[in-house]
């Protein structure tokens, strides 16, 4: 469901309708939280669901980034850092797998602090266009954080794996 509401939220922040986009978005992380907790509870996880869950939430952050990156309300540098830390990581992962062998990408959790400083980021932008102007330092603030956390956890997956890759390739 969520992959179908990243061209409504798009939508809304390209026409300044913030508080809809906000409002899209909530109906999106709540149908999140309640997939979440009914594959868990009801053990209906499967390796689809595993796989589509974190992509539907990479699009919808991406894309939401994105277009306030080009309306000029988030630094186009950090949408590109964003962008060049996934890849990385994705480019990493297809390495591993053609190179090396199947592998399972848990998320670490300076990946899982990285979304949320990105989500609480949006959110943020959205807040200060809409309802409280002047959250400049807060901004600026939050705009390092996530800086700091897509560097720390983009390099924190390249060691891990890496390490993993050299041990698995020299293994006798």
């Amino acid at each position: 469901m969520r992959i179908f509401l990243v061209l409504p939220v798009v939508w809304a922040l390209a026409h300044e309708r913030f508080g809809l986009a906000l409002f899209i978005s909530l109906i999106a992380g709540i149908s999140d939280g309640i997939d979440g907790f009914l594959a868990k509870h009801f053990h209906w996880q499967s390796r689809l669901g595993s796989i589509l869950d974190p992509i539907a939430d990479k699009i919808l952050l991406v894309a939401s980034f994105s277009t306030l990156a080009f309306m000029g309300l988030l630094p186009l540098w950090l949408l590109w850092l964003v962008l060049a830390r996934d890849l990385i990581i994705v480019c990493g992962g297809l390495l591993y797998h053609y190179t090396i062998g199947h592998f399972e990408l848990t998320p670490l959790w300076s990946s899982k602090i990285n979304t949320v400083m990105q989500i609480f980021l949006v959110l943020l932008v959205i807040v200060n266009q809409q309802w409280v102007a002047n959250l400049d330092k807060l901004l600026e603030y939050t705009i390092f954080f996530v800086m700091l956390s897509v560097v720390y956890s983009g390099v924190e997956y390249m060691v891990i794996w890496g390490n993993k890759a050299w041990k698995q390739k020299t293994k006798p």
